[in-house]
């Protein structure tokens, strides 16, 4: 199966716009600077697409030690990114984290974006944090694992199936790969190498509401693909699936053009 990486994408802050990069430094946690910050209401419960879709409008950069977040109706709003003061308590999906707060200018910016209260956080020096699935390991704010992975073959059969393609972009993936002829392959692989990098499956990517929203408009744009999803992707978990989810074992620097090795499949799915 010879396969490339096609596209590399890292989101600096949790359902926020993607940054698509020619190459990338994977860390332990994912590609470096991937859901390194997270947007909180008041009680410190994280903000998403899936209830704030206008997120996708919000496209952040980090430049050395600073973090700038832009959005065309909104101008733009930058700060220096605090690691060090004491963290807060925060919640995602109602699980119990830590983040250090970055201050009261950003966290105004963000209110009159996403119009409620709202505070900016970012994963403190000291994090600990245990991903579930088949090979354990740890993360930043992402849902669950280190790094999702989706095949351009896996896309393409699932806009055979619908009135209207969808971009890549519907799915936030961090390792777009392309070459594998069959789609669903990346739900076969259990162990791969990149680069310099080695990465193990160990869970499948079930999708929530966030595919359905326009990332170019910030609304969400009817049921699908969630709607054609279930006809024929619905996993034993509930849910449906699409793209897999892989914990890293080896950092390092990785490309697009980038080889794709498959080290081992799962035949028994075959």
């Amino acid at each position: 199966m010879t396969a490339t990486v096609s596209e590399l994408v890292y989101y600096p802050v949790k359902g926020c716009a993607g940054h698509s990069t020619q190459s990338a430094r994977m860390t332990e946690r994912g590609l470096e600077h991937d859901r390194e910050f997270m947007i909180v209401d008041e009680d410190g419960s994280f903000r998403s697409q899936r209830r704030d879709p206008v997120l996708a409008l919000v496209t952040p950069s980090i430049d050395g030690t600073a973090l700038t977040l832009r959005h065309s109706d909104f101008g733009s709003v930058s700060v220096a990114i605090d690691r060090t003061s004491p963290a807060r308590d925060v919640t995602m999906f109602g699980r119990p984290f830590r983040g250090v707060d970055q201050g009261d200018d950003v966290a105004a910016w963000l209110s009159e974006v996403v119009g409620e209260r709202s505070r900016l956080v970012v994963v403190p020096t000291e994090f600990e944090r245990v991903t579930d699935g088949i090979a354990p390991g740890t993360a930043g704010f992402a849902d669950s694992s280190a790094v999702h992975i989706l095949s351009e073959s896996t896309l393409t059969d699932l806009n055979s199936r619908l009135e209207h393609a969808l971009p890549m972009n519907r799915f936030r993936p961090n390792i777009v790969v392309a070459g594998w002829d069959e789609p669903h392959t990346e739900d076969l692989v259990r162990d791969i190498s990149v680069g310099e990098t080695e990465l193990t499956y160990t869970k499948l990517a079930i999708r929530c509401p966030v595919t359905t929203v326009d990332q170019a408009r910030g609304e969400r744009d009817g049921r699908e693909p969630l709607q054609t999803l279930a006809t024929y992707r619905t996993a034993r978990q509930k849910g449906v699936a699409f793209g897999s989810k892989f914990t890293v074992l080896r950092g390092g620097n990785l490309s697009v053009g980038d080889s794709v090795h498959v080290a081992s499949l799962d035949e028994s799915e075959l």
